[in-house]
């Protein structure tokens, strides 16, 4: 991964972490709660793919494993997590950009029902019984709606800002040992052109070509 990958991931991480625990987890609504930070997975998996979502969301399930006030076994909301991050990430279209709306929010519906029913089943396995008393279906049905409400206002920004990341000029220079600043420009799209660039080859070409018959005359005077 990138450094600028990294650090983007880590921050919006955390953010969301910290609104989760400090505002989201206390608003006592009924079933689920708001999952920020799978919306934040969800988004970063769907720019960068299965092999950077799986690595997210396992960061990202852990530290709210270990964050207060967690009330289960370490490592279960990572692997939850993790195993939603990677098969976001299988959806991604090869060009990195949706032309609508539909494929995101549809992965979100597909991470809300696949979060909790792998939380769910994981939980069963290890003997944790306290969301008993709120029933499956209707942690279901709340998770889904709640995160498809929030999911319009993050994870569009966290996708474009994901982009924007991945598409620095000045990370991809210093990532390729700083001496090709152009290719970075050119990747990102913003400023320089393809034709812009095919101009320059052509400028220059027809300068070495005027060099070299320069030359050539030189030495026939001679």
């Amino acid at each position: 991964m990138k450094f600028n990958r990294i650090l983007l991931s880590a921050t919006l991480i955390v953010v969301a972490l910290v609104v989760q625990v400090s505002v989201l987890a206390r608003l006592q609504l009924p079933g689920a709660v708001p999952d920020l930070v799978l919306l934040t997975v969800v988004a970063l998996a769907l720019v960068h793919g299965p092999v950077t979502g799986s690595l997210v969301g396992f960061s990202a399930g852990l530290l709210a494993d270990l964050a207060p006030p967690a009330d289960h076994a370490a490592g279960r909301y990572a692997l939850v997590l993790c195993v939603v991050g990677y098969l976001v990430g299988l959806v991604r279209p090869e060009n990195g950009r949706f032309t609508s709306a539909v494929g995101p929010m549809a992965a979100v519906v597909g991470a809300a029902v696949g979060s909790t029913l792998l939380y769910a089943g994981v939980g069963a396995l290890v003997g944790d019984t306290a969301a008993r008393h709120v029933g499956l279906g209707s942690l279901l049905l709340t998770a889904v709606i709640y995160d498809l409400l929030l999911a319009p206002f993050t994870v569009p920004l966290i996708m474009a800002l994901a982009r924007r990341a991945e598409n620095d000029p000045v990370a991809d220079a210093t990532g390729s040992g700083g001496t090709d600043v152009s290719s970075g420009w050119l990747s990102s799209g913003t400023g320089l052109r393809i034709g812009t660039q095919r101009g320059g080859l052509r400028v220059k070409s027809a300068r070495a070509r005027a060099t070299r018959a320069g030359r050539i005359k030189g030495v026939k005077r001679l």
